[in-house]
């Protein structure tokens, strides 16, 4: 199994921050794109990168980037034996391909015929995520059906649902609809959507948009099971990375297991 890490955007709202504070604490994030920022004792992706290794079932992580980027990942991916780096080409915001496309990018470029593990580059999950278990929910949907998708998702608050797709799924788990930014009076649910997405690399894609979109178009030709899980990080500006930086700092209680 391959495992894809999305890394291709700018951070331009964390870069507006960091530009913009004026403690001068955060001086040293300047120009470090997100997913290479410090989170408690090594850099966001790191986290991943261990733990998908530890974990046993991934045995190649592809990461993909842009070329302004491309040098930093590269020399951070030397203290790695199963990373690899692609860059988009692109070296503005203005230019970005998105998330999707850069998805689709790998698994041509790779050329992936395997299943493929798809994570967002600047997100980090809380302590109690399990990739075993993610593993194990995902075999069980493969005995269910060759073909079948593993999304994860996590609740959210009720006045939280106008900013996500929220997830409707059935007695068995399956996603049956996924509503695009609701008001919380128009569905019951409460499963938010991550971007964290588990498919067959065989699924063609033809948007560019975010994984959301992606999710949207993926329910309508391959059964797609929804797997709990408590909460995120997604860093995407300052504050958010000083909450996720502080909870690897000083709530993470087992670094060595985190996320196996």
């Amino acid at each position: 199994m391959k495992a894809v890490i999305l890394a291709a955007g700018y951070g331009t709202r964390l870069q507006r921050d960091v530009r913009s504070d004026s403690t001068g604490r955060f001086a040293h994030l300047a120009g470090v794109p997100k997913p290479l920022l410090p989170v408690g004792r090594c850099a966001l992706i790191s986290h991943w990168v261990r733990a998908l290794t530890a974990s046993g079932f991934v045995d190649r992580i592809y990461v993909v980037t842009n070329a302004l980027y491309r040098a930093a990942f590269e020399e951070w991916a030397a203290g790695f034996i199963n990373v690899q780096i692609l860059s988009d080409q692109t070296r503005s915001n203005e230019e970005r391909l998105g998330a999707v496309a850069c998805l689709q990018l790998a698994v041509k470029h790779f050329n992936i015929q395997e299943h493929v593990v798809v994570i967002g580059g600047d997100t980090l999950f809380l302590e109690d995520f399990s990739l075993g278990d993610m593993e194990r929910r995902f075999s069980d949907v493969q005995r269910k059906c060759a073909g079948g998708c593993l999304v994860l998702a996590y609740t959210c608050r009720d006045e939280e649902t106008k900013k996500y797709g929220i997830l409707e799924v059935d007695e068995d788990g399956r996603v049956v609809c996924m509503k695009e930014k609701p008001d919380p009076s128009e569905t019951e649910s409460r499963r938010a959507v991550s971007p964290e997405t588990r498919s067959e690399s065989d699924a063609p894609v033809d948007e560019r948009d975010a994984p959301g979109n992606f999710v949207s178009w993926l329910i309508q030709r391959k059964p797609v099971y929804a797997h709990q899980i408590s909460g995120r990080f997604d860093v995407g500006n300052l504050p958010s990375y000083v909450e996720c930086d502080r909870y690897f700092r000083e709530r993470l209680h087992d670094a060595a297991s985190y996320m196996l």
